[in-house]
């Protein structure tokens, strides 16, 4: 931990439904989060956190993955296995155009999904999805309504069932990140010519955004299965599936090594860089993050959970909180809305899920510190 820690410091990207509350609440079982190796006394005392599930957004979507604001406040949603985009505005849900050439699979299809920042003077929606044998990229115009003119920008990412990745978010820096997995072949995470088990960062034609190390793609490597991206100011933090032991929250450094296959969880290996915290699969098994407030928000498909990780500056600064456990199911996405409440999606339809009522369903959450 000393040793990452000390790695943080030089981490920012130097690139210049009913009411429902909930408190704390621990893993739901007894071999819940573990922390790097420090102590918990150097870390201050943690805060006072309330979540409450104000609304839900909308509901009956199909597998929703991917999810986007536009400056108008309303949201793209991606649905998974349909390859189909839904705009979702006080509280109607509508279909405005599908992603071409969607191939869906166990952990595959249209995933992730982010608006230009430049929007709506770059009329622009990016979308990684699997396609015919790769995990792509493309661009799309989003105008009136309607998504049109697709262009891949960038192919070639492994694509297997599973270990797909698929997360994309656009940084401070106007440059977007892609996590990928290692579409089920281990060598790919460590291969510097595999964009397998990597954090791309590109420009919006799908080349390497200057800066990068060495020129390439991508900007970090030796990730299992990356679905969950989120910036703290310039700081970036990941989410990332272990295989049975460890899942994984990250602190991103550019040209860091993360150690898949040789480290799962915190390994203390030379050369790899360890996560901040790391979780029991059963306890995590995360997707999405968003940053507010001081904290990572984290949410979890078999732990049915939202996780709360305290951070600042690149290190965590307290012990993750568990909300919503087993409440409403597997959590997929969450992202922080333009009123500053988090909207959080289940995946109850997916296949792995036990689908209820109205699911899969969009949920607002309001957050008091």
């Amino acid at each position: 931990m000393v040793r990452r820690q000390a790695a943080v410091v030089v981490a920012a990207l130097a690139f210049s439904a009913g009411c429902s509350e909930a408190t704390p609440s621990s893993s739901g079982s007894s071999t819940g989060p573990t922390s790097a190796p420090a102590t918990t006394s150097t870390m201050a005392p943690a805060k006072t956190l309330k979540l409450t599930v104000a609304s839900t957004v909308a509901s009956g979507v199909e597998v929703p993955w991917g999810l986007a604001f536009l400056p108008d406040a309303s949201a793209l949603v991606a649905e998974r296995d349909s390859g189909k985009v839904v705009r979702v505005v006080g509280g109607r849900v509508s279909e405005v155009g599908a992603v071409e050439g969607v191939k869906s699979s166990a952990e595959g299809g249209l995933l992730g999904l982010a608006v230009d920042p430049g929007y709506p003077g770059k009329p622009y929606v990016y979308a990684y999805f699997s396609g015919d044998g790769d995990n792509r990229i493309a661009r799309i115009t989003y105008q009136d309504g309607k998504l049109s003119d697709q262009q891949v920008i960038l192919d070639g990412i492994p694509q297997a069932a599973i270990h797909n990745g698929g997360r994309l978010r656009f940084g401070p820096d106007g440059f977007l990140y892609a996590g990928t997995g290692d579409g089920s072949d281990r060598p790919n995470s460590q291969n510097d010519d595999s964009l397998g088990g990597k954090i791309l960062r590109i420009t919006t034609d799908g080349k390497a955004a200057p800066g990068n190390p060495d020129g390439r793609v991508w900007i970090t490597k030796g990730h299992r299965n990356v679905q969950g991206l989120a910036f703290d100011g310039d700081q970036l933090y990941a989410a990332e599936f272990g295989q049975n032991t460890w899942d994984e929250l990250n602190v991103i450094t550019p040209g860091a090594n993360y150690g898949w296959p040789a480290a799962e969880g915190i390994s203390q290996l030379d050369g790899m860089t360890d996560p901040i915290a790391q979780w029991h699969t059963a306890d995590a098994s995360p997707s999405g993050i968003a940053f507010a407030k001081g904290y990572v928000f984290m949410a979890s498909l078999r732990g049915e959970r939202l996780w709360a990780i305290p951070v600042a500056n690149g290190k965590r600064t307290g012990e993750p909180q568990a909300f919503f456990t087993q409440q409403y199911g597997r959590l997929r996405t969450v992202e922080l809305a333009p009123d500053g409440s988090l909207w959080v999606t289940t995946s109850n339809t997916d296949g792995r899920g036990q689908a209820r009522d109205g699911d899969d369903r969009i949920l607002r959450v309001t957050l008091t510190t």
